[in-house]
């Protein structure tokens, strides 16, 4: 039997032997996936969160908890880059000369 909506939306139904209330093909709650990724690149290319959140319609308290999210799936060890062959380097000097200030009068 039919039992109303969830408030997502979808079609609830009731069991007519055990009671039980259940809803056979429920909707995804959250934001989708692409909407988490271009939050996080919005980040990575220097925008700030309430920024983000405005643009994309979310509040900026998720958008910060994407980017925590996805920079904890990033992986921990650095690997270093190798060494190989000759690096070459260019020396500059420069010398910047020492210009006095003036003496202002003391009021004694």
């Amino acid at each position: 039997m039919k039992a109303g909506r969830t408030k997502a939306g979808s079609q609830r139904y009731r069991c007519g032997q055990c009671q039980r209330r259940y809803t056979p093909n429920p909707k995804e709650h959250g934001y989708p996936t692409s909407l988490r990724q271009q939050a996080v690149k919005m980040y990575v290319e220097g925008m700030n969160y309430r920024r983000i959140g405005r643009l994309l319609g979310v509040d900026h308290v998720t958008v910060m908890l994407w980017v925590k999210a996805h920079a904890d799936g990033l992986p921990n060890d650095i690997t270093e880059p190798s060494q190989a062959g000759i690096i070459e380097l260019d020396e500059l000097y420069t010398f910047c000369r020492h210009v006095p200030t003036r003496k202002t009068k003391s009021m004694s």
